[in-house]
C-alpha cells in the first residue's frame, strides 16, 4: 500500500501542494499499527500538512480497512493508525483472537489506579457489539449456552469445552499491576482455566500464552461470592510489560464473574462499581376530573373479543393467557411485546370521555406502560402507517398505594383522541408476572387517590410529515460496506440520515469515525441510536436508560462534533419510560421508527435476499415514507440503488429525516 502525504510550502489557500510517498509493507493480514517518521517522506515539509491519500494497494481479493489515523509525538511507541487487510471474524479459538496494539496510559510517577476491564455493566455491550470497560473485543468462542449479564455479573453456562475472552490491549504492569482481580460465585467442586496471552511486539495474533488451573492458584469455590485474584508472580516467565488477553475457560460449572481489573500493588480487592442514581422524578399530583361516561373495555370472558365486541390480542400468544375472567402477563421482561383490546373497528371518537379515566385491576407487576394508539388521517388500516402513533404513560406511577388499580386521566395520553384505536399494554420490563382483571373508562378516581401529574415524552413517529417526502433512515452497519452506501446514495444525489451507536465510534480499532465525517461532509444526518444498542425500554431502571442516552450523545459530540434531536430506538423497542427520558435529556426531542422495513434481519443472510426487495415495495405500495435498514449486509448495500429507484418512482422527493420532518433547523432543500 502507498500512502501519499501532501505538504505545502506555508498553510496559505493558494500554495502549491508537493507529494511525498511511501510504500506500507509487511502486512500480515491481521490488524497491525504502522507508524511513518516524517522522514520517510522525502522533501515533505510537516510544517505544513494538507492531506493524506492511500492508495495503489497491492491486492483486491480481500477488504482493506484503515482504522484511526492521527499524529503522534516523536518517540511515541504507540500507534498511528491500525491497518487491516481482511475482513473480522469471530475469533475459532484462543490463539487467533487479534486486536490492534494500544498501550495503556501509565499512571502519573508515584499513583496507581485499578485498570477495570469489565463491569459488566452492559449485556448488549458484551454480547450484542462484543466490547469490554476497555471497548475492546470480548466474547466466547461461539459455543456457550448463555452469558448473561446482570447486576453488574456475568454469568457464564458453559457447553463442551468453551472459553471467554477479553482483549487488553497491550498493558504495561511491571511495577504497577500486581495481578489480576474479580469476585467469583460456582458451587463446589467448580474448576477453571485462566490464561494470560502477551506479546513482546503487542500483536496479539501471536501470543504467547500461560496457563494455570484454579487449583494452581490455590482457588476454592463454594457457592458463595468471594474475591480471587490471578497473582502475575505466579506465571512463571510471564512478560508483564505485554499483556494482551485473558482467557478462562474448562469450566466444568456454571460461574459467575463480578468486575474484572488489573490491582495495583500485590494484593488485590472487589473493584468498587459506581452506584447510579435515580433521575428525579415529578411528584406533582393534578386535581381529579369527572368525566360523563363509565364504559366497561374489557373483562376478559371471551378468548378473542373484549366487551366492546371487537379484536383483543397480542404479539406472542404464548406469552400471556385468559381464564376465569382474567388475563395474565408473563413477557419475562421482553419489552418489544404488546398486547392490545380495540375500542372500534376503525376511528373512535374518545374526546367525550377527556375528563373521565383508563381504569385498569390488575395483581402482581405494575412495570409495564400503558398506551393509546392514534389511527392515521385517513383511518385506514391498510395505509401506513398503521397506527399513525401513540403515547404511553409509566402503569406504576399511576396505580394505588395497595398496587390493585391504576387510574389514568385520559388527557394524559398527549395524541388525537378523535381518531383513537384502543389501548395498548407494553413495554413489559420485570421478570414478573402481571394479572389483569378489568379495563375500563371510569367517571372519576376513589377518594383519597392523588393523581400523579403528566410527564412529557418524546413524540413517537413512523412517517415523514413533509407533504410528498420520502427519507432513507439508515441504522449502523458493517464499516467495510460503507463506501458501497456512500457510491449509492452520491449516484442518485440524495441525502439521508444515519443513525449511529455511541460505543463504536470510540473504537480506535475500526474506522466508523472516519466513514461518518466523510458522511457529514457530503451532507447527510447523524443521528442517535444508542450507546450499546440494547432494547431501552427493557432496561431495569431509568439510571440505566439514561446512561446509554448520555453516552450516546457524549460519543457523537466527542468523535463528530454533532448534537443531535433525533433518536432511534434500537430494535424499535419503545415505551413510556425511554420516550420520558429522551424528553428530559434533549429539548425537542423526536423518536424515530419507521413505515418502510426492508427486512435485512430476516431475508439478507436467507437463501432469498430478494424479500428485501419485495418487502420495500409492500410498504411502498402502502403509503410508506420513512426507510429502517442497515448496512451490515452485502446484500442489503447491492439493493440500495434499487429501493432507491423504486422511491422515486413515487414521485416522491427524497431527503433528510429531519427535512421530512419539516425541522425548521434542517438545511434548506
Amino acid at each position: 500500500m502507498l500512502v501519499e502525504i501532501q505538504t505545502t510550502a506555508d498553510c496559505s489557500a493558494t500554495a502549491a501542494a508537493k507529494s511525498s510517498y511511501f510504500t506500507v509493507s509487511g502486512l500480515t493480514g491481521n490488524t497491525q499499527t504502522v507508524t511513518i517518521p516524517f522522514t520517510q517522506w522525502a522533501g515533505a515539509n510537516g510544517a505544513s500538512v494538507k492531506a493524506f491519500v492511500f492508495g495503489s494497494f497491492s491486492t483486491t481479493s480481500g477488504t482493506w480497512e484503515i482504522g484511526q489515523t492521527s499524529f503522534v509525538c516523536g518517540g511515541a511507541s504507540g500507534g498511528s493508525s491500525s491497518v487491516k487487510v481482511t475482513s473480522a471474524t469471530k475469533p475459532s479459538s484462543t490463539s487467533q483472537v487479534s486486536v490492534s496494539a494500544s498501550t495503556t496510559p501509565s499512571a502519573a510517577p508515584g499513583t496507581c489506579k485499578d485498570l477495570l476491564i469489565d463491569d459488566w455493566s452492559s449485556q448488549s455491550r458484551l454480547t450484542f457489539l462484543f466490547y469490554n470497560a476497555l471497548l475492546l473485543p470480548s466474547s466466547d468462542d461461539g459455543t456457550m449456552s448463555s452469558i448473561v449479564v446482570a447486576n453488574n455479573h456475568v454469568t457464564l453456562t458453559k457447553k463442551d469445552s468453551s472459553y471467554f475472552y477479553s482483549m487488553l490491549g497491550c498493558v504495561s504492569a511491571t511495577n504497577k499491576y500486581g495481578g489480576i482481580g474479580m469476585t467469583i460465585k460456582a458451587p463446589a467442586g467448580a474448576t477453571l482455566q485462566v490464561e494470560l496471552q502477551t506479546s513482546a511486539s503487542c500483536d496479539s495474533s501471536k501470543p504467547t500464552s500461560s496457563v494455570l488451573s484454579s487449583a494452581q492458584l490455590g482457588w476454592t469455590f463454594s457457592g458463595t461470592e468471594k474475591y480471587y485474584s490471578i497473582p502475575f508472580s505466579k506465571f512463571s516467565g510471564l512478560d508483564t510489560g505485554h499483556i494482551t488477553a485473558i482467557v478462562f475457560s474448562n469450566f466444568n460449572q456454571v460461574v459467575t464473574l463480578g468486575p474484572l481489573a488489573f490491582y495495583c500493588g500485590t494484593t488485590g480487592s472487589p473493584y468498587p462499581v459506581p452506584s447510579s442514581s435515580q433521575p428525579a422524578v415529578p411528584t406533582s399530583t393534578v386535581p381529579a376530573t369527572t368525566g360523563p361516561n363509565a364504559i366497561l373495555i374489557d373483562a376478559f370472558s371471551n378468548p378473542n373479543a373484549n366487551a366492546l365486541g371487537f379484536w383483543h390480542g397480542g404479539d406472542d400468544p404464548s406469552t400471556y393467557t385468559i381464564s376465569g375472567g382474567r388475563i395474565t402477563f408473563a413477557m419475562k421482561g421482553n419489552a418489544d411485546l404488546s398486547w392490545y383490546t380495540q375500542l372500534s373497528g376503525s376511528c373512535s371518537d374518545f374526546t367525550a370521555n377527556d375528563n373521565g379515566y383508563l381504569h385498569i385491576a390488575y395483581t402482581g407487576s405494575a412495570a409495564f406502560s400503558v398506551a393509546l394508539q392514534q389511527h392515521n388521517p385517513s383511518c385506514n388500516q391498510n395505509v401506513a402507517p398503521y397506527p399513525q402513533t401513540w403515547d404511553d404513560v409509566e402503569a406504576g406511577r399511576y396505580s394505588n398505594g395497595a398496587k390493585t388499580d391504576i387510574y389514568i386521566p385520559m388527557t394524559h395520553f398527549n395524541i388525537d383522541r378523535k381518531k383513537a384505536i384502543g389501548f395498548a399494554l407494553k413495554g413489559f420490563y420485570a421478570s414478573a408476572t402481571t394479572t389483569v382483571s378489568r379495563i375500563e373508562i371510569v367517571r372519576t378516581v376513589p377518594a383519597g387517590f392523588s393523581v400523579p401529574s403528566k410527564i412529557d415524552t418524546a413524540p413517537l413517529y413512523f412517517s415523514c410529515t413533509r407533504p410528498n417526502s420520502f427519507a432513507f433512515a439508515i441504522d449502523d452497519g458493517s464499516p467495510e460496506l460503507a463506501q458501497q452506501v456512500l457510491q449509492a446514495v452520491n449516484a442518485a444525489d440524495i441525502k439521508v440520515t444515519f443513525f449511529t451507536v455511541g460505543a463504536p465510534l470510540l473504537d480506535s480499532g475500526n474506522n466508523l469515525t472516519n466513514v461518518y465525517k466523510e458522511m457529514l461532509g457530503r451532507g447527510h444526518q447523524m443521528a442517535y441510536h444508542s450507546f450499546t444498542h440494547p432494547p431501552m425500554e427493557g432496561l431495569p431502571d431509568k439510571a440505566a436508560i439514561d446512561s446509554e442516552l448520555t453516552q450516546a450523545i457524549d460519543a457523537v459530540q466527542k468523535t463528530l462534533n454533532v448534537k443531535s434531536k433525533y433518536f432511534r430506538p434500537p430494535f424499535g423497542t419503545e415505551g413510556a419510560r425511554i420516550r420520558q427520558r429522551l424528553a428530559a435529556l434533549i429539548a425537542g426531542s423526536r423518536f424515530v421508527n419507521w413505515s418502510v422495513d426492508v427486512e435485512d434481519y430476516l431475508w439478507a443472510l436467507s437463501s432469498t435476499p430478494e424479500k428485501q426487495l419485495d418487502a420495500f415495495k409492500r410498504d411502498l405500495a402502502r403509503g410508506g415514507n420513512l426507510v429502517v435498514m442497515h448496512y451490515l449486509y452485502p446484500s442489503t448495500v447491492q439493493y440500495l440503488p434499487q429501493f432507491i429507484a423504486l422511491a422515486k418512482a413515487t414521485g416522491k422527493r427524497l431527503m433528510r429525516v429531519d427535512q421530512c420532518m419539516e425541522d425548521p433547523e434542517a438545511p434548506p432543500l
